[in-house]
Formats: structure tokens, C-alpha cells, sequence
């Protein structure tokens, strides 16, 4: 279970900071690495420090610019990390503390696909190699911190064969979007049900068929002002085996919703002020260890006047696990996450991010004591436009 909920992330929370401004440009190139150095100071499986990384490279294509193709744009991304685990084997925790934690040593194709916009913009397909989460169950405002949980819902990520269509596997997909006037906007996707190849976690793997099914997923969106709101729900067309009975059966399902905004703004300074986010979500309790997750948080950017440009934030991630599950598994009820964190910008390339985190019931294992995490994230970006 916690190798398949390692395998979580937001990477929008890690693209930002190899943005560089290339409006206008046909082609553009981001680099962003990104490493963790994490201590587990009391509790969980061990007392232990590990360090993680990751690599992001991406070439975006104009169509129109570059070759004359109105509404059109080409993506590519590549990725490598270190493989190192943290989770797993010294804190212990299911949710995942680091975001880039993969348990795989792997340089890999993470994304490729074509974009077609229509209707004036209005709406667009997306088809090849996608990352469900660069869109769907996205929160921007949590993209600041670094525990999974906060990228995609506890209760989304564990579902599936091998995991969803997103870090550090992606599956083929075709996605398609339509804004309904200014403030709705809805959005649906079909998915190979199983990213990769399980036999082989180290490739990049199209492979459709031997019983794969689909992943279906649809979300509906609302953005007024300062506030934006989302409700989602997923399934799977493939059989899997329930938790208590082993008999394969359907229905593997689940939903989310989630709210964010700015709620206080520095008088002067409209960049700088307070954001909240809520979500929760539900996943199928026959087929999943955990039925329910719930996740909140703040963040405040220039809480200190000499850096109006920090971002500092608090954050919990609370996963329940099934009764189902409790049934076959002497496991606690709940694991809770709290998280505080404070990112500072020191160059237009380089991000430093100190972390702490305390861990309830680390992977509901009640042989387990609570966990103390203590962390550091720095990354350098670099883009360029041609």
C-alpha cells in the first residue's frame, strides 16, 4: 500500500518554479531540480536522513507561431529522480511526506501530448501521455506543500492497479475541456486504466488491453473573483477483487470537491495576503484501504515585510481507513498529517523551503509511534524562449 501512495504528487507544485516569462515565444524550455532532504526524528519506522530529487524538463510548442497550426500546442516532459524512498522505510507514513518520492531509479517520458483549442478558445482535446492531476483535483493554493497528500487526495491516489495516470506515471488519455461563460468550466477525461507496466516500473509504457480497463473522471468548475470551487467523480470500467470476499466485481469509484481563495488582501498590496483551501473526497470502500480524506490549509504570502514575496503555510491531510479494510488488517482508523511550511525565494533561480511535519498514526499502524519529519527543499529553474 505505501509503495502504490508514494507514487502521489501535484506537479504544479514544482513547475512553478521553473517558469521563466516566454509569452509569445513558439517554443519554450523550463528546467526546474528539485531536492528533499528529510530527517525522521522520532517515531514512524526508524530514525533516519534521506535525500530526494527530481529532475523536470519541458519543450512547449506553439503550433500557431511555430508551424502555422491555429490552436495548437505540443508538450513534452521528462523527468528523473533519484528513487531514494523515505516514506517506506523510515517514517512510515501512507499519504507520503515528499511529493517527489518515487521509490524508482528512473530517467522517463512523463508526458507527451497535442493540445487543439476551438470555439475562440472556448474549448480544447488533449490527447497522448497526461498527467490527470496537472488539471483535475488541482489546488493551487496547496501546491506549496510538500506531503502528497495535498496534490491529489489521498482517496483518488491509492485507487486503481498501479496507481492513476499521474507522478511519475502517466497513461495514455484523452481529455476534453469547454468553458460554459465566464465562471464554469467542465472538464472530462478517459484514461488507461493501469500507467506503465507493473512488471516493469522502471519504462515508460503504452499498454492497452490484458483487462487494463479505463479510468473515467469528470470535474466541474467555478471561479468568481478570489474564490474557486470544484466537484469531481471518478471510476474504473475493470473488475477488481474486494477487500473481504476476493471476488472480482465493478464499481471502483469515487468522488471530491474542493474550495479556495483569497479571503484578506495587504492593504496596498494585492499580491500579498491570505488563501485557504478545503477538500475532501470519497473512495469506494469495497475495493480501498482509505474511504475518506480530508484536507485543509492556509497560506500567507509576505507575512514578513522584509520578504514580501514568501510564502508561509499550515496544512493537515487526515486519510480514514475503511471499515473493509480494519476488517482484514489490525489497522487504525485514521492517519493525520499536519504540516508547516516556508518558502523564500532568494533568486529568480533559486527557492529555499524549510518543512516540518508530524504524522498521526504513520500508515495506520497502531505498532507505530507518531512521527516527526524535519525537511528541506531548495530547487533552481532555469527557461528559456526561442
Amino acid at each position: 500500500m505505501r509503495a502504490l501512495l508514494s507514487a502521489t504528487l501535484i506537479s504544479t507544485a514544482l513547475c512553478g518554479a521553473a517558469e521563466a516569462s516566454t509569452e509569445g515565444s513558439a517554443i519554450s524550455f523550463e528546467a526546474a531540480y528539485t531536492g528533499d532532504v528529510l530527517s525522521n526524528v522520532s517515531g514512524g519506522l526508524k530514525r533516519a536522513t534521506r535525500y530526494l530529487d527530481n529532475l523536470d524538463l519541458t519543450l512547449e510548442v506553439d503550433g500557431d507561431a511555430a508551424l502555422g497550426w491555429e490552436g495548437a500546442t505540443f508538450f513534452l516532459y521528462g523527468l528523473y529522480n533519484n528513487g531514494t524512498r523515505f516514506s517506506e522505510t523510515v517514517a512510515g507514513d501512507a499519504q507520503v511526506v515528499s511529493n517527489i518520492e518515487t521509490g524508482v531509479d528512473a530517467a522517463r517520458l512523463y508526458e507527451a501530448w497535442i493540445d487543439q483549442r476551438f470555439l475562440d478558445d472556448r474549448a480544447s482535446v488533449r490527447l497522448g501521455l497526461y498527467d490527470l492531476n496537472s488539471e483535475f483535483d488541482a489546488i493551487e493554493t496547496a501546491g506549496l506543500f510538500l506531503n502528497s497528500a495535498h496534490g491529489i487526495g489521498t482517496d483518488f491516489a491509492q485507487s486503481g492497479e498501479n496507481g492513476p495516470s499521474i507522478f511519475p506515471l502517466t497513461s495514455l488519455a484523452m481529455r476534453a475541456e469547454v468553458a460554459l461563460g465566464d465562471s464554469w468550466l467542465v472538464r472530462a477525461a478517459v484514461l488507461d486504466g493501469v500507467p506503465g507496466d507493473p512488471a516493469h516500473p522502471k519504462r515508460t509504457a503504452i499498454k492497452l488491453g490484458d483487462g487494463d480497463g479505463a479510468l473515467v473522471v469528470g470535474e466541474v468548475n467555478f471561479e468568481s473573483g478570489p474564490v474557486r470551487a470544484g466537484f469531481g467523480y471518478w471510476r474504473y470500467t475493470a473488475r477488481f477483487e474486494d477487500l473481504v470476499t476476493g471476488a472480482e466485481r465493478r464499481g471502483n469509484d469515487g468522488l471530491y470537491g474542493f474550495v479556495e481563495g483569497r479571503v484578506y488582501s495587504e492593504p496596498g498590496d494585492p499580491d500579498q495576503g491570505l488563501d485557504l483551501f478545503w477538500r475532501m473526497g470519497r473512495a469506494s470502500t469495497g475495493f480501498n484501504a482509505f474511504k475518506r480524506y480530508y484536507g485543509l490549509g492556509a497560506v500567507y504570502r509576505g507575512a514578513l515585510a522584509a520578504r514580501p514575496g514568501d510564502d508561509l503555510g499550515i496544512a493537515v491531510a487526515a486519510a480514514e481507513s475503511s471499515a473493509r479494510y480494519r476488517l482484514i488488517t489490525d489497522a487504525d482508523s485514521q492517519e493525520v498529517s499536519i504540516e508547516l511550511t516556508y518558502r523564500a525565494p532568494i533568486h529568480r533561480h533559486i527557492v529555499i523551503q524549510p518543512d516540518i511535519q508530524y504524522v498521526f498514526n504513520p500508515g495506520i499502524d497502531p505498532t507505530l509511534n507518531n512521527a516527526l519529519v524535519l525537511g528541506l527543499r531548495f530547487e533552481l529553474a532555469w527557461g528559456s524562449a526561442g
